[in-house]
């Protein structure tokens, strides 16, 4: 995107020109240096000095340059639809929160916020939230990613503290990934993990049902039963036990170990579904390796039985000793950007600021004397899941959400839309105006956006990072916490007369300090008086043991200083049913983030993956009747989706996986969430997001199409997705009937009669072209089965002459470079498997020098191997 030299504000920090910041996707926080060239264009790089990354950045991080343009923002207040001041919009939010509170009690007010918040706003949110309004009925959609490890945390260590550093990835012997795909959803750790491997032969071990990306680089996969992973790692602790490996003097620090013990002994291998040789050599690796670090992440956590998986795990390395030292401990990875922000100051239903508790009297009068609130929340809100369902019951009558689409990524997904779209009085701050959520508020206000924003995020190892702002706001957009400090000060309430978020940072570290004093973890009062503008990043506390990890010296955060080792009765989901038999995986992919509000606008994040797909094994697909590249519809007791088949072996038999990337902007049928049961983790309130019990069959298609446009389609079928492309979107569609008059149909779709028609009607074939002055605005092409294009070079044809495009392919002179696999170095499908036909590059480090694939973010490199794989197999065949 172009902007203007005369806004770009170069950073003073060591003589870098532009402006340091921090990438605004997952918890790995990776830090950016954003540029501008002559001509205004921005770039944004790896900065090779923030110690979370070192320079790397993956695929998405690299894009983030290509996400900076302003169409479809939100550029002012609306109310019931229709543009308005400021002024209006927050007296209007003020008066129907005080009258809710007046007439219904605090308890009807809720706030749902975000991990895209900075940590500056999350303070703002909780602070008029429980101290204020009153009530503890706020809570984030962090709670879908990360509550289970907050609540297993608790209850060992007495409070949520991740125990290492990234440097452990460095410095261990074995890593054990658990629920965890590191190279699509963590890239540059898991690029930090192979480094690691390849220079002191650091032994990796994954645990995830499917045979994921990260498997590539593994020297062990456990394909674990669904939900198995307490039971796997409750045999763990009975295997350390028998067999000497209990650390007897860190054992005096923890307690609970006989209790842990005798539940843990209930377990058996039967329950894992792993071979008794396989588990043998889990077993003995880990409990014969005393450098090992258990990464855990949503394989884990999104169960209804999370927090004891994630206390399973915790029991190994206290009884063990292997936590808080170099190279070892449990270490609990987030989705989101600014997770660990957010736990930070409370910005959890169930939690107070800075790591104090709700539930204890004294922590509530300390924080309430320091905020001089007339109230305190002294009870825990409700979390997310029974949050929605109180807006649907009539509980909850003023709902204000900040920068998050629950219409989408919760769980029951329909049903939480009808509760939004029912709830008297709903306000959606956000960056843009068209999102499911976004359509049902009576109030709309314009945020910021990265780039717009500044303020502060941490990391999943503590660490505290800034982020800048290199852009000017769009239109009216503000701040997330102006626009909350000033709904407040219109309540009548006082202490939310900040300048700017570094007024906001220096208060929230002050209150840090009276945390300290109570015996909080979390204190970064040493903080206060910093150059917020230069502020370097920092682990906190800035003073902490051993290079900032925690527990290592056997003292922990609860009354007694000990640990605790929490008894685990495992148990496995609840059994698929006759009428859904298969259970769903859900999760991410490599190149998309969330609902894709950003990373759906750089055109190279969309050619891998690009729509909405069914990764089902081929016994199953040919049980049910699904054909490669067909359509397959999955119905639960929540709702319905339809979605791209794709058969692979990489995931078992009755173990069918989703991404729920998609939205009702780009695939409305595509709707992932709105399969999941609404079932949670009793202890976390966690959704349980990746076992839903389902039904598929065959999509009975009538017809399949392609589409390109310079404009934005709407398209009125039974199946569509759009992708970004340069110069307009690309579509995939489907229909149960087709239509009698195709060419009317195109005429519809594109607002204007076909300039170039090619139908074969033996075939069912039907090619429509739309042009101007010669120039190629949009093409559609429809068939019977599975459209065969060259979909990439067609894109490519937008704006450029008409002639040839309704051929689908390339001519000869012009080879097609197919599906993206290496998107940093837009490297095709077809490119790669020329090479290593042709002998150009048979090793990953040959593919890297001949096409500069794999050579970036490394986040491709699994699916390279693999492809190298295949062609060895082959050859080795013949």
């Amino acid at each position: 995107m172009p902007v203007s030299p005369a806004i770009f504000r170069t950073s003073r920090q060591e003589g870098v020109s532009g402006t340091r910041t921090t990438c605004p996707y997952c918890g790995v926080g990776c830090g950016v240096l954003v540029a501008s060239d002559v001509k205004g264009n921005v770039t944004v790089t790896g900065d090779p000095d923030h110690p979370a990354n070192r320079g790397r950045l993956c695929v998405k991080g690299t894009a983030l340059g290509e996400t900076l343009a302003t169409d479809g923002r939100l550029l002012a207040p609306r109310i019931n639809g229709a543009e308005a001041g400021w002024d209006a919009a927050l007296d209007l939010i003020a008066t129907r929160l005080s009258q809710a509170v007046a007439m219904h009690g605090p308890d009807s007010v809720a706030l749902y916020v975000s991990g895209q918040l900075l940590t500056e706003d999350y303070y703002v949110a909780n602070k008029l939230m429980k101290g204020f309004i009153g009530s503890a009925n706020i809570d984030t959609n962090s709670r879908l990613c990360m509550a289970s490890s907050v609540a297993g945390h608790r209850r060992a260590f007495g409070t949520d503290t991740v125990p290492g550093q990234y440097e452990d990835l460095d410095l261990a012997d074995l890593v054990v990934l658990v629920g965890s795909n590191l190279a699509w959803c963590h890239p540059v750790l898991h690029q930090r993990l192979m480094a690691a491997k390849a220079a002191r032969g650091t032994k990796i071990v994954v645990i995830d049902p499917r045979r994921t990306a990260t498997c590539e680089g593994a020297d062990l996969h456990l394909a674990l039963a669904p939900g198995a992973d307490a039971h796997l790692f409750n045999m763990l602790l009975s295997h350390l036990a028998d067999n000497g490996h209990l650390n007897t003097a860190f054992l005096q620090n923890v307690q609970g170990l006989e209790a842990a013990l005798a539940t843990a002994r209930i377990s058996d291998v039967t329950d894992t579904g792993l071979s008794p040789a396989v588990l043998d050599q889990f077993l003995t690796l880990w409990a014969g390796t005393e450098k090992v670090v258990t990464v855990y992440s949503q394989g884990i956590n999104q169960s209804d039985s999370g927090t004891d998986k994630v206390n399973a795990i915790l029991n190994c390395h206290l009884a063990t000793g292997r936590i808080g030292c170099p190279g070892m401990g449990p270490f609990s990875v987030t989705g989101q950007p600014n997770a660990m922000g957010g736990r930070e100051v409370g910005g959890l239903a169930n939690m107070l600021a800075c790591h104090l508790e709700l539930e204890n009297p004294d922590h509530r009068a300390a924080v309430q004397g320091f905020w001089a609130c007339p109230t305190m929340a002294d009870r825990p809100g409700l979390k997310a899941v029974d949050m929605f369902r109180a807006a649907e019951d009539g509980r909850i009558r003023a709902l204000w959400i900040l920068h998050t689409n629950p219409a989408v990524s919760m769980p029951d997904a329909d049903r939480v839309a009808r509760a939004i779209a029912g709830c008297d009085f709903v306000v959606v701050s956000d960056a843009f105006a068209l999102t499911d959520t976004a359509r049902l508020a009576d109030v709309l206000l314009p945020a910021t956006a990265w780039g717009e924003k500044d303020g502060t995020v941490t990391n999943s190892e503590r660490m505290i990072s800034r982020q800048r702002a290199f852009l000017p706001a769009p239109g009216q957009a503000r701040p997330d916490w102006w626009q909350l400090a000033q709904v407040a000060r219109r309540m009548g309430f006082s202490g939310f007369e900040w300048a700017s978020p570094a007024e906001i940072f220096a208060e929230h570290a002050a209150l840090s300090g009276v945390a300290g004093t109570l015996g909080s973890d979390f204190d970064i009062s040493g903080l206060r008086g910093a150059d917020y503008e230069e502020l370097a990043p920092v682990v906190w506390p800035q003073a902490a043991q051993k290079g900032g990890r925690f527990f290592g010296n056997g003292r922990f955060h609860t009354p007694d200083e000990r640990g605790r080792m929490v008894p685990v009765t495992a148990r496995l989901p609840a059994k698929v049913t006759q009428a859904h038999p298969f259970r769903l995986n859900t999760g991410r992919i490599r190149d998309q983030w969330h609902t894709m509000t950003r990373t759906g606008m750089a055109p190279r994040l969309s050619q891998h993956l690009g729509e909405p797909y069914l990764e089902i094994h081929p016994a199953d697909a040919a049980r049910v009747g699904l054909a490669p590249a067909t359509l397959a519809e999955l119905t639960s007791p929540q709702g319905r989706a339809i979605l791209r088949v794709m058969i692979s072996d990489a995931v078992a038999p009755g173990q069918p996986f989703a991404p729920m990337h998609w939205t009702g902007e780009t695939a409305p049928s595509g709707r992932v969430d709105a399969l999941v049961a609404p079932v949670t983790d009793p202890v976390s309130g966690q959704p349980a997001s990746k076992s839903t019990p389902v039904a598929i069959r065959p999509f009975a298609a009538a017809w399949y199409g392609f589409a390109i446009s310079q404009r934005d389609l709407m398209p009125a079928c039974d199946y569509w997705a759009k992708a970004s492309v340069n110069g307009g979107a690309q579509l995939e569609l489907a229909g149960a009937h087709a239509p009698e008059d195709w060419a009317a149909w195109a005429t519809k779709l594109f607002g204007a009669p076909p300039t170039t028609t090619l139908t074969d009607l033996a075939r069912g074939t039907h090619r429509f072209a739309i042009a101007q002055r010669g120039q190629l605005q949009g093409a559609v092409f429809v068939a019977r089965d599975p459209v065969l294009l060259a979909r990439g070079h067609l894109a490519s044809l937008l704006g450029a002459a008409e002639g040839g495009a309704l051929a689908g392919r390339p001519g000869a002179d012009q080879p097609d470079p197919g599906p993206t696999v290496c998107a940093c170095m837009n490297v095709g499908l077809n490119t790669i498997l020329r090479s290593i036909a042709e002998g150009d590059a048979l090793s990953l480090q040959a593919l890297g020098e001949v096409l500069g694939a794999g050579t970036n973010c490394g986040s491709c490199r699994p699916e390279l191997a693999a492809l190298l794989h295949r062609h060895i197999q082959r050859e080795a065949a013949e």
